[in-house]
């Protein structure tokens, strides 16, 4: 099941974002119409630039989710140090808006090691990616879900060692081969 939100203004900030996709999951599990098909403990969050940063903000403040998978995340913490949710983190090269270089790298850098998490970055990828059909966005994102939502191991082959070619810049991961 997917739930997709809109935020409650365009000015709002990564931390309110985070709240807001934590409320849609209390939402989807406690009083929607379909919350009796729904796994709770099966969860995670993904969220596009101040919502890929809302994604870091509600994996660290709902450590019990699977996983988040922040989009070209935008977010003035750089400091992660507490985020135990498995988290791939898929930043653009040419990213203008959220530079990989001070966004998506730091908050990769600063989730612990011993944390499950992966960085992707696309070749020559502007900030808005994720708007278009992304094929390398897509398969990570479905394996990592796979693997860490539905704890199914079969897909850890498509992240250890992880996607390589020509519309990858970089990956890098937590893999024990790795």
């Amino acid at each position: 099941m997917v739930i997709g939100i809109e935020t409650n203004t365009r000015l709002d900030q990564p931390d309110s974002r985070g709240r807001q996709l934590l409320a849609a999951l209390d939402y989807l599990t406690q009083r929607s119409s379909v919350r009796s098909r729904i796994d709770s403990s099966r969860l995670a969050v993904a969220g596009h630039s101040m919502g890929g940063g809302g994604s870091l903000e509600a994996a660290s403040s709902r450590p019990s989710l699977q996983a988040a998978v922040p989009l070209a995340p935008w977010n003035t913490d750089k400091s992660w140090s507490e985020l135990r949710v498995p988290t791939l983190i898929i930043g653009g090269e040419s990213d203008t808006v959220a530079p990989v270089a001070t966004h998506s790298v730091p908050f990769y850098n600063s989730i612990p090691s011993s944390a499950e998490k992966a960085y992707l970055e696309l070749n020559g990828a502007s900030h808005f990616f994720p708007q278009t059909t992304n094929t390398p966005t897509a398969r990570q994102m479905v394996a990592w879900l796979k693997r860490f939502v539905d704890d199914d191991t079969r897909y850890e082959q498509f992240l250890c060692p992880g996607p390589s070619g020509s519309q990858i810049e970089e990956y890098r991961n937590t893999c024990p081969s790795a």
